[in-house]
């Protein structure tokens, strides 16, 4: 059973400019989360697949694959269930890891030990890491998680989870079959926010700098 690893970056991300590759602890994104992976025994290769030649440089200068993505699979408008079934499509492998660059913060063994929980448990058809969501939602003007009459305590909230998409296993026939990476009997592995913490505006890019210069994802 062949496991690798895949990052999906590209150019052109709207509300951090060229967040996968400029300056960050030092580094990059990108060559944080492939170093982080290449410590990885359970892996049997990394693959980087991108419409950017700079990235996909990056990422062969660390010995990984490389994809180049069709420029219509990294526009704005593209459906991400054809995102994911073109991916599919150019991975060689049958187990996929999916892993975003923009969680910095996962830490290594939480990756292993969702790799691990999938291979052990045949009663998921993937594994996706979560994190607990201890909010008052609202949708169309109208709560969805409590009732207004019964206003509970926010630790009495209902546990709702949120997929923050740090880690994803999940096989290359389901993969191509659902068009995403969460099957349809997910093991959701709930994790904490910091872990979770997903880098999607300036203020999430500055915050995961900052304690990943502190903690770092060890």
């Amino acid at each position: 059973m062949k496991i690798k690893a895949l990052i999906a970056v590209r150019s052109d991300s709207q509300r951090v400019i060229n967040k996968n590759i400029r300056p960050f602890a030092h580094s990059s994104l990108l060559e944080i989360k492939i170093q982080q992976l290449l410590k990885i025994k359970e892996l049997d290769g990394i693959v980087v697949n991108s419409n950017d030649k700079n990235m996909l440089a990056i990422a062969k200068k660390y010995g990984c694959e490389i994809v180049e993505r069709d420029s219509y699979f990294a526009t704005n408008f593209v459906c991400m269930s054809e995102v994911y079934e073109n991916m599919a499509n150019n991975i060689d492998s049958d187990i996929v890891v999916y892993t975003n660059c923009t969680n910095p913060l996962i830490k290594t063994e939480t990756i292993v030990q969702c790799i691990d929980f999938y291979k052990e448990n045949d009663s998921c058809d993937s594994v996706n890491t979560a994190s607990s969501v201890n909010d008052f939602l609202f949708l169309d003007n109208t709560p969805i998680n409590y009732k207004l009459t019964e206003q509970p305590r926010s630790q009495d909230l209902p546990p709702i989870m949120a997929l923050n998409f740090a880690v994803n296993v999940i096989s290359k026939e389901n993969m191509l079959k659902y068009k995403n990476i969460v099957g349809l009997s997910p093991y959701l592995y709930l994790i904490d926010e910091v872990e979770g913490l997903d880098i999607d505006t300036p203020l999430d890019f500055e915050i995961a700098e900052y304690l990943y210069e502190h903690h770092g994802n060890d």
